[in-house]
């Protein structure tokens, strides 16, 4: 593992940081793989050693260590199902009990817009995805190029992901239609009869709220809404952005400021 800048070279695949118009050209990859490269090129480009890092499904950092052998770093899982990788690769496993900083927090996203506030949570785990890209130092997503929008909502049409309390679900549901506007539907389950239930025991909610102009004001408004454990909007949160594209290269993104 790179300790420091000036320690270590950067690996092949160079990712430019600033404009999201540079690329860095490497041979045709699947989707997963580029995830992979993209973090590996991120590493050299922390500014302290990474010594603890929050794994998610969507952000490849369990294939990252066991590629690597990097048994110095501790993880902390954003589900059940990152824990399970964490074991199956024979990482460290460590909780925010224990780690309350966390180095880095890599991930993915449903959409990413010029802010880089992101719509997150087609994977059910939003609330525990805030926890631990609000308790990193730095918190980066990775992503393919659909991802990538100017405002939220244009391409992920999904609707926002919304953790509610069971028992207020079909009140919310009324609730967000009368006073924001948003098209609510209880996420169903795949493999078993009824709604997904997350990891906390609550519902999701799919809200849609077309083309999102003010996200963290629309955030803040259904937090405060009983019942609304968690909202899929992640906003000012994230520090950089990459997009890996058809060709194999990819693009980066950092927040443009708002005047």
């Amino acid at each position: 593992m790179c300790q420091s800048h000036s320690t270590c070279s950067p690996p092949t695949e160079h990712i430019a940081f600033g404009n999201s118009s540079q690329k860095s050209h490497v041979p045709m990859l699947s989707p997963i793989e580029q995830s992979k490269r993209t973090v590996r090129a991120l590493q050299p480009r922390v500014a302290s050693p990474v010594k603890l890092i929050a794994v998610s499904v969507a952000g490849g950092a369990p294939s990252r260590g066991r590629e690597q052998k990097l048994k110095e770093i501790k993880c902390i899982p954003t589900s059940f199902q990152a824990k399970q990788l964490i074991a199956q690769h024979k990482l460290t496993l460590t909780s925010l009990d224990e780690s309350p900083v966390i180095d880095v927090t890599i991930d993915g996203a449903d959409e990413v817009d010029l802010q880089l506030n992101c719509i997150k949570g087609g994977g059910g785990c939003q609330l525990q995805e805030k926890i631990v890209a609000f308790a990193a130092k730095k918190f980066v997503v990775i992503a393919d190029y659909r991802k990538e929008s100017k405002q939220l909502g244009e391409q992920w049409t999904q609707g926002v992901p919304v953790e509610v309390v069971p028992m207020a679900y079909v009140p919310l549901m009324h609730k967000m239609e009368q006073d924001f506007g948003g098209k609510s539907v209880l996420r169903m389950a795949k493999c078993k009869a009824g709604p997904v239930v997350t990891d906390n025991g609550n519902f999701v909610l799919d809200v849609n709220f077309g083309v999102i102009s003010d996200p963290k004001t629309l955030c803040d408004s259904l937090k405060l809404l009983p019942g609304v454990v968690e909202v899929g909007l992640f906003c000012g949160m994230a520090e950089k952005a990459f997009f890996g594209q058809t060709d194999g290269s990819f693009t980066t993104r950092v927040a443009e400021k708002t005047a």
